[in-house]
């Protein structure tokens, strides 16, 4: 195994500039790991945390879940509202990843995330600094989102129920 190598402290505004190319360009991988060398240099750097975040819901439904580990992130962020409307990015991507992964019950599994995502927007959104929308933006995208694929909840006759 190669040790990495570390950057400066000098580097990090340049790689993070770096960061948002990489997914721009639907890199998230490769802007994962410029964010893993920014925080090697800086731990607590919030920009690179918020961006590692992003990183990591950029790649929902591209393999292996990063649901928790974005969650942990969250957990680390410095803020109530920063906590909440990123909890509520999360929540949404995997709601999004979900619903493009098209496979059998994932609507009803959208359907939650997405709720759940709501509820943290909401909760931004009565803490947001003043002239800050976001949250509001993302509570109506997953809104519509709602209800454009008529995602509901699972109905009673859709619940398993134990063979006896």
């Amino acid at each position: 195994m190669t040790d990495l190598k570390p950057i400066s402290k000098a580097a990090i505004p340049h790689a993070l500039e770096k960061v948002e190319r990489y997914r721009l360009l639907n890199e998230p991988a490769e802007a994962e790991s410029i964010c893993r060398d920014v925080l090697r240099a800086d731990p607590g750097n919030a920009r690179a945390l918020v961006m590692l975040l992003l990183t990591l819901t950029d790649q929902f439904g591209r393999g292996r879940a990063r649901v928790n580990e974005a969650r942990q992130i969250v957990s680390s962020l410095h803020g109530d509202y920063e906590r909440a409307y990123y909890e509520g990015i999360v929540c949404e991507r995997q709601g999004k990843a979900l619903l493009r992964g098209r496979a059998p019950g994932s609507e009803v599994g959208s359907h939650g995330w997405l709720q759940e995502a709501m509820r943290a927007y909401e909760r931004a959104e009565a803490i947001r600094p003043a002239g800050n929308d976001d949250a509001i933006l993302r509570w109506n995208a997953c809104a519509r989102l709602l209800r454009d694929h008529a995602l509901g909840p699972r109905s009673e006759d859709e619940v398993e129920h134990p063979i006896e």
